[in-house]
């Protein structure tokens, strides 16, 4: 049969058998308000929530676009309590309202007073409100903001913060037309463009851009936009000094006027740059560097990967809800289930825009994604059978059996630059002494981490092993091939960050490659079905092959 998917309700999850010429259509349409649950060939299981549905109507989706599109992808009549379900999990957004009152600050303002009734009874709120204004207002204390926000979405009445922002203290921030090196002119691309318009329209919210595809300079015309003083938060320090780099490149800003707050450094300027790992230390049971959030009369606040905000800076966002909040990801999947923090502190999803997209207008490298699945010995069987359940995936993503299979890879691509990244640090020895390929972990000083990196960008170094350290936020656009041995269980954002470290466009146009070998008959494939739920969402698919066709006979020992 001909025509769309099969959507079927069970527990607002849709069931979706979709023709193989229409899955990409389908996928580009259900994406903005849908998550992907499961992918085989060809029956897809997409998780429609009502955070999800609410970040859609946030980035301007309304519900006729949406119930058009679940209509128009269905090989059956939709059932309608479905589409009434939708329509009004979608109309909840907004109809409480933050807003600044002239007379009195603060206010939560109702368009459906009966909803403000309701949710002013509720003990979640308490203290956060002050005095009845009106039949459809009630003041609210200044100091509340963010949580009252987090309190109303666990309500299912997720508030539309229309309050404004400071201004913050300013500072001159103009985007350059060239590098400090005179370089060639550049200009923001139009999906750039348009993600910073979202934002600034919106106030505050999450950008969501593929990896390669240039957040950073999301980042700093936005701070153009502000032209105020900036904290910028990172993962790392690496990252951080990327920021830095990238951004006396493509702005007006001078090295003197960007700080680094990190384990080496405790610099604040006008705009400075701070990791996650130095604000969350603690001493003596307290966190004494959040301080930096109050140092300076902050006009914009930065969170550079945004899914992996640590739990104490979600609680400080709280606090800063009257600055302008942007938060870069490539994905907003926590395997924590925390976005709805996300989309409360933060802000809810501004811009989108799918990794097909990018790569058909050539600012990302298309990649061939490849599971390669390797068949354990008796030896390694018997060991996993008789493992405690806890052991098991430990076990079969480090078994010695991926060893070969992993250097024929990198032999088969030995002209080009290959990343091998692993969960485990055993392993990752291993096999950087099996492949004599150097190793880059979290023990690596920083000073050998930029060392490597940049030997590797040269190409002095053709293969770099690496721990989860290049998850995220390293900038190696020579890097071609990327083969992930082990992962961090079930990951979706982690299988992401690692496809986009091979992303960056290539010189000579030509194809990204990215693996994954996984033992078979194991636990291992299960977290690695899940682990690319979120690429086959954005159109990725993946070939399956044996370590047979990789290896071809007979297979080499390992000692």
């Amino acid at each position: 049969m001909s025509g769309g998917p099969l959507i079927v309700q069970s527990d607002k999850t849709l069931l979706l058998e979709i023709d193989h010429a229409d899955a990409q259509a389908c996928r580009m349409a259900i994406a903005p308000f849908a998550e992907l649950e499961r992918s085989p060939e060809h029956v897809h299981t997409y998780r429609l929530t009502p955070l999800g549905l609410w970040n859609a109507r946030a980035a301007g989706h309304d519900a006729e676009g949406v119930v058009d599109a679940l209509i128009k992808y269905s090989r059956y009549p939709v059932p309608h309590a479905l589409l009434v379900d939708v329509a009004e999990t979608m109309d909840r957004y907004g109809r409480l309202q933050l807003a600044n009152d002239p007379a009195h600050g603060l206010v939560l303002r109702a368009l459906d007073r009966m909803v403000l009734v309701e949710v002013a009874k509720s003990k979640k709120l308490a203290g956060m409100l002050g005095n009845k204004l009106d039949d459809d207002t009630i003041a609210v204390h200044p100091s509340e903001r963010g949580r009252l926000k987090q309190a109303l979405l666990k309500l299912g009445w997720p508030a539309e913060d229309l309050a404004g922002y400071v201004d913050g203290e300013a500072h001159p921030i103009e985007l350059a037309q060239s590098g400090e090196d005179g370089g060639r002119p550049w200009t923001l691309r139009s999906y750039q463009r348009e993600a910073v318009e979202a934002f600034w329209a919106g106030g505050s919210g999450v950008v969501v851009l593929p990896c390669g595809a240039g957040k950073t300079l999301v980042g700093a015309a936005a701070m153009a936009e502000a032209k105020a003083t900036t904290l910028i938060l990172v993962t790392n320090t690496v990252a951080g000094r990327q920021w830095k780099r990238e951004l006396i490149a493509r702005t007006s800003l001078t090295e003197e006027e960007i700080g680094e707050y990190s384990g080496e450094r405790k610099e604040i300027r006008p705009v400075t740059i701070a990791t996650y790992q130095v604000l969350t230390s603690r001493r003596g049971g307290a966190f004494t560097h959040l301080d930096l959030f109050g140092a300076r009369d902050w006009g914009l606040v930065v969170y550079d990967e945004v899914h992996l905000l640590p739990a104490p800076i979600f609680r400080f966002t709280a606090d800063l809800q009257a600055r302008r909040r942007l938060g870069l990801t490539a994905t907003l999947v926590r395997e924590d289930g925390r976005e709805g923090d996300v989309f409360s502190l933060i802000g809810p999803k501004r811009y989108d825009a799918p990794w097909k997209d990018i790569e058909s207008q050539g600012w990302i490298a298309p990649a061939h994604c490849t599971e390669v699945r390797v068949t354990l010995t008796d030896a390694e069987r018997m060991s996993y059978a008789t493992a405690e359940a806890e052991e098991r995936y430990r076990m079969a993503a480090t078994a010695r059996t991926k060893l070969p299979v992993v250097r024929a890879l990198v032999e088969r691509h030995a002209a080009e630059q290959t990343l091998v990244i692993g969960a485990y640090i055993d392993q990752l020895h291993q096999l950087g002494e099996y492949l004599d390929a150097p190793i880059v972990q979290g023990s690596t000083t920083n000073k050998e981490r930029e060392r490597l990196f940049d030997a590797f960008r040269s190409g002095e170094i053709r293969t770099l092993v690496i721990s989860k350290v290049g998850n995220f936020s390293i900038d190696l656009p020579e890097a071609a091939v990327a083969i992930q041995v082990s992962g961090t269980f079930g990951s979706r954002q982690e299988e992401a960050q690692r496809l986009g470290r091979v992303l960056r466009p290539k010189a000579d146009g030509r194809q990204a490659h990215f693996y994954t070998v996984v033992s078979r008959d194991t636990i291992d494939t299960e977290y690695a079905a899940h682990r690319q739920r979120f690429l086959a969402e954005q159109g990725y698919a993946y070939t399956i092959v044996d370590a047979d066709d990789v290896l071809g006979p007979p297979l080499p020992t390992v000692d």
